[in-house]
């Protein structure tokens, strides 16, 4: 169970990141997928993670310690940004050292259950699995379509991805699974 959550800190450069023993459970997916909601939705805070107005802008790699016993960690959107080509070289770099730090106990890789998955998204995916970090993919925004069309959906979600993993509707709107998100935190913990 979440009790208490409070957001660290923001880095912006490779030579901040935290360096602690805490387990971290991450978030990766496109930028406007909803990560910041999910986070919010799962700890039970509707203002712990600021939902951005517009896409894209999120630069840093944001931390929150969930508990005094872990991190929950969320990393840049992909995808779609305002950002100049220089920038996004700087967030790739940062996400490229974080995720080669050895510190990720888990991944919540989130995509939109609306949409077919893109190629940002599958590029993700291969990147994650280079990794060999156990993750989850969460199909989020469930409650945007019937129950019959998430089924539907999170089958092409599962054969564009090439798909092993679980894959979990989510809705942060109707709190739909996030009971049995805590539960996969829980059984890490």
């Amino acid at each position: 169970m979440i009790k208490n959550v409070k957001f660290i800190t923001s880095v912006f450069d490779k030579s901040k990141l935290i360096k602690t023993t805490k387990k971290q459970i991450v978030l990766v997916g496109k930028s406007n997928v909803g990560k910041s909601s999910f986070i919010n939705a799962i700890c039970n805070n509707s203002k712990l993670a600021k939902i951005g107005s517009s896409p894209g802008k999120t630069r840093s790699i944001n931390y929150y310690l969930v508990n005094d016993e872990y991190y929950l960690v969320d990393l840049p959107g992909y995808g779609y940004s305002k950002m100049s080509i220089k920038e996004k070289e700087n967030v790739a770099k940062l996400v490229d050292k974080y995720l080669e730090s050895g510190n990720v106990s888990y991944i919540f890789f989130l995509v939109d259950i609306r949409h077919k998955p893109t190629l940002d998204d599958k590029t993700m995916q291969d990147y994650l699995s280079s990794y060999d970090i156990p993750f989850t993919i969460i199909a989020n925004k469930a409650d945007k379509i019937s129950k019959k069309a998430q089924q539907e959906n999170i089958d092409i979600i599962r054969k564009v991805l090439f798909a092993k993993e679980e894959i979990l509707p989510f809705s942060a709107e109707k709190k739909e699974n996030v009971d049995a998100v805590i539960d996969i935190i829980e059984n890490l913990i």
